[in-house]
């Protein structure tokens, strides 16, 4: 099989190294890719945007399958282009990629399925949007811009001040461009979070292993949101008790939602849980694999990802029986100085081989570039270090032991992953 992923990060990366691990795989290749992508795979110059650059290059290369990873994609609507042009592609379609693109209707559909979730409203006027949260009175509060924003368009206010803040920043000065044109305004959950990614062909729903995402930007969960500065797995939080709770009231209802909305969702659905004192809740859905969690999740996946991906394409996920490793694996993010605000690109990394790897872990690149044998940086989250282990505290000590071998100018990551609440 030749194989088109598409995206540039880490995510996608991991992906790609699992997907070479399969005997169906001859060819892959990434568009567009990056400086570690292209040491496992051929990176094409296309933009993930780029739909007839896609469908060309697909029917040009005669690609078998494409595996559509970005959430931007997703919600442009590439695999409706790429299906409708007789190209097999993984990833829902754009009607049901809406899980992820608008807040406001995943919002809507919980209430509308009691599907638990925080308690919540939806405005397209700041002046309404600042009277309900002052009316209320309660700190902190959750506001939300209503699209993508790259996983940061969540900010928690503390006090009224910070609350016309969030709002003016989202709504007014459009921090988010149109994503927040709506926003959505949330009680403040408390508990542990859970990442659960999910197989789905519309019919039944696969859970993956759980994983815990750490989104803040420095220790002990301070600093600015960021796109995830790394991740464990399994999580300790999510036991066999909860995940019986979550499959019964938020996994099956989502899909079956889905369904009697005419929006069947066909690929990999990603839950962000809380477990609040009142139970599982849903913070928000993915309509793909999380970044970084995917980096944690699919090294311990032992059956054929391509199988698994064909059985949800041609809606046979009930015929395949997906195995699991029992260690737990651990991955820190190394970040440009600055992340996620502003950084300098084109940083020399030392310590990586030609591979764009170090002994003891496998490293995914997330925004590198190659440049006459050196890679680069070029991006806010630039390697994810990832390493396996009997223990978690073993899966953490090789991921350690890995970061501290590579270096770039200005690099910084967390020395918490897997040791906060």
């Amino acid at each position: 099989m030749k194989i088109l992923v598409i995206g540039s990060g880490g995510r996608e990366h991991a992906i790609i190294r699992k997907l070479k691990e399969s005997p169906h795989v001859d060819k892959i290749y990434a568009a567009p890719g990056n400086g570690g992508i292209s040491c496992d795979a051929e990176c094409v110059d296309i933009s993930a945007m780029d739909k007839e650059g896609m469908v060309r290059f697909a029917k040009e290369k005669e690609i078998d399958l494409v595996f559509v990873a970005p959430d931007d994609p997703l919600a442009d609507g590439m695999v409706d282009t790429l299906m409708a042009n007789d190209i097999r592609a993984f990833g829902p379609h754009a009607n049901a990629a809406v899980i992820e693109s608008s807040k406001v209707f995943s919002k809507n559909l919980m209430k509308k399925y009691n599907i638990p979730t925080a308690d919540y409203e939806t405005f397209d006027d700041p002046a309404k949007a600042i009277e309900y949260i002052e009316g209320r009175n309660k700190y902190p509060v959750v506001i939300k811009a209503d699209g993508l924003a790259l996983g940061k368009g969540v900010i928690i206010a503390k006090d009224p001040e910070e609350a016309r803040a969030a709002v003016k920043e989202i709504m007014e000065d459009k921090k988010f461009g149109a994503s927040g044109n709506n926003v959505v305004v949330e009680e403040f959950l408390t508990g542990p979070e859970v990442s659960v990614l999910a197989f789905t062909d519309g019919i039944v729903l696969k859970p993956m292993v759980s994983s815990k995402d750490h989104k803040r930007a420095y220790d002990n969960d301070e600093g600015l949101n960021t796109g995830g500065m790394g991740t464990i797995s399994p999580n300790p939080y999510y036991t066999d008790e909860i995940a019986d709770i979550c499959m019964k009231t938020i996994f099956e209802p989502t899909v079956s939602a889905m369904n009697s909305e005419n929006r069947t969702f066909k690929g990999c659905l990603y839950f962000g849980l809380m477990i609040t004192p009142d139970g599982p809740k849903v913070i928000e859905y993915n309509a793909r694999f999380g970044d970084p969690e995917t980096q944690v999740v699919l090294p311990r996946l032992k059956t054929d990802l391509v199988d698994i991906i064909e059985a949800v394409i041609d809606s046979k996920l009930s015929q395949v029986n997906i195995e699991w490793s029992n260690e737990s694996t651990a991955c820190v993010v190394m970040a440009s100085g600055g992340y996620p605000l502003a950084y300098k690109k084109g940083v020399e990394i030392t310590g990586l081989d030609e591979n764009g790897q170090v002994d003891g872990a496998t490293v995914y690149h997330a925004g590198t570039k190659l440049e006459d044998g050196k890679f680069l940086t070029n991006g806010g989250r630039v390697l994810g270090i990832t390493a396996g282990g009997k223990t978690l505290d073993e899966a953490l000590e090789k991921a350690y032991a890995a970061v501290e071998k590579i270096g770039f100018e200005g690099a910084h990551y967390r020395k918490d992953i897997g040791r906060t609440k």
